[in-house]
């Protein structure tokens, strides 16, 4: 099954995660349609397949990092993996990181692994003073927005991405002013 999921993330990357197809796969892998039915029940068990898979990639990639013991900079290191994870394949920040499958919803158990990063970004956060759930919502819709400019506006370069360091430096800056004025 990982072969064939490995394939469909090829044809993503060609023809856009809404251009996957059980047919295009099943050509792909050197199958009939039908027989991709053993393994997928439909082209959204796919996606959750896929989902799965994206997500354990993700915690590959930030399990791999040797975060300073700075918090303010763990965060940032932390924060620009996420952001160059997102950024370098566009087909698997549309499929992990928006909503543009109709119907798709992730199943608990592939929804599972997205959990287990966010649970380690929160922790990374709160090291860092961000403990609120409306500045922790702030920081992820920042982070997020800033990915959303770069693939809409510049993909493939860092003309938004560039910015990171210096918001998260802001953010934090400005969670900092407001406990001091409580």
């Amino acid at each position: 099954m990982a072969s064939i999921v490995a394939v469909a993330w090829e044809l993503a990357r060609s023809h856009g995660i809404g251009g996957v197809t059980l047919h295009a796969l099943a050509r792909e892998v050197g199958m009939r349609q039908p027989s991709l039915y053993a393994y997928f029940d439909s082209k959204l068990a796919l996606f959750d397949a896929m989902f799965a898979d994206g997500n354990r990639q993700l915690l590959a990639h930030v399990d791999a990092l040797r975060l300073p013991s700075d918090p303010r900079n763990a965060l940032k290191v932390y924060m620009r993996a996420f952001v160059d994870f997102a950024t370098e394949d566009p087909a698997r920040q549309a499929l992990l990181f928006q909503r543009i499958i109709p119907g798709f919803e992730p199943s608990e158990e592939s929804y599972a692994a997205a959990q287990q990063f966010m649970a380690r970004s929160v922790s990374v956060m709160n090291a860092a003073g961000v403990v609120d759930q409306d500045d922790i919502d702030c920081l992820i819709a920042m982070v997020g927005g800033l990915v959303d400019a770069q693939q809409s506006n510049d993909p493939g370069g860092h003309r938004w991405t560039r910015h990171l360091d210096r918001l998260i430096d802001m953010y934090l800056d400005d969670i900092k002013r407001r406990r001091r004025r409580r």
